[in-house]
């Protein structure tokens, strides 16, 4: 597979060596940039689908008029949290 190139990137001198200072041993500031950007369009992916899934759960209410009481969704995420505090220590 061919590989692409990315468009130059003009940034501030203060940003460019605050990234330079971040590398680690070995590590380009290429490859940083690149793992940077790989990271960003996964987090981005992540949030689209999560948008979704919160659009498709509002449809889903408004169609079939069964809403969810925030107390209830809230106490049982704080017992999912306190079960997986409870598992780790």
């Amino acid at each position: 597979m061919k590989s692409a190139s990315l468009p130059s990137l003009r940034v501030e001198p203060a940003l460019r060596k605050a990234a330079e200072q971040v590398l680690r041993e070995g590590e380009s500031l290429s490859a940083f940039m690149e793992s940077s950007l790989r990271l960003s369009i996964e987090q981005r992916c992540s949030q689209n689908e999560f948008i979704s899934r919160g659009l498709a759960s509002r449809d889903r209410a408004r169609v079939t008029g069964k809403y969810e009481d925030a107390r209830s969704v809230i106490d049982e995420l704080s017992q999912m949290l306190a079960e997986e505090k409870q598992k780790r220590s």
